[in-house]
């Protein structure tokens, strides 16, 4: 083999090793030095007006979305959620529920009951709303940056953690032919 086709080979390989390992950006550069990481969401629903104006990074599922006069107000079931990653998969993590309101008017069929969302914005206060039989005190946000995540991220995180382009493999190159000839190529699973 030639040292153009090598050098291609190699090129080739690490653009489909950089796109397969590419990962969305959900929170923008221009946020992220502004959310206050230290505090968590069961100090939110204790006290979140004590945290009043602080920027936070929240994740969840939308249980409801209605137009108000002035935005979109999200119900949102709580799920855990780190940096760009999406919140927690089982509901059973939630600590809670907290209102979103995004003053872009958001249409809420855009943005349907059961899409995972991560959140970033201010923290407004709560509310007391009813819920079901009983009052329910709600940590209140004003949405800065909404991320809506596809329905089958889940799924294929867990197809791509198991099989992936490059998930297991090596490439090997050997040199040192005779007459300048190049000794080999090798690409392995470890399936």
């Amino acid at each position: 083999m030639n040292q153009a086709l090598i050098r291609c080979i190699f090129v080739t390989g690490l653009i489909l090793l950089s796109s397969c390992s590419s990962r969305p950006t959900v929170i923008p550069e221009e946020l992220e030095s502004q959310i206050n990481t230290s505090i968590s969401f069961s100090e939110l629903l204790t006290a979140s007006s004590t945290y009043s104006g602080q920027t936070v990074l929240l994740g969840g599922e939308i249980l409801s979305a209605k137009r108000l006069s002035d935005g979109t107000q999200f119900e949102i079931l709580q799920l855990p959620v780190s940096n760009d990653d999406p919140p927690a998969e089982r509901r059973s993590e939630s600590q809670g529920r907290f209102l979103a309101t995004d003053r872009n008017m958001t249409d809420p069929a855009t943005l349907p009951a059961g899409t995972r969302v991560t959140v970033i914005g201010y923290v407004t206060g709560d509310a007391v709303q009813q819920l079901d039989e009983s009052e329910y005190r709600y940590p209140t946000i004003e949405v800065r940056h909404l991320h809506a995540w596809a329905p089958d991220t889940y799924e294929r995180r867990r197809y791509s953690s198991r099989v992936g382009i490059f998930s297991g493999m090596g490439f090997g190159f050997g040199g040192g032919g005779r007459g300048g000839s190049f000794g080999g190529v090798g690409i392995g699973t470890g399936f």
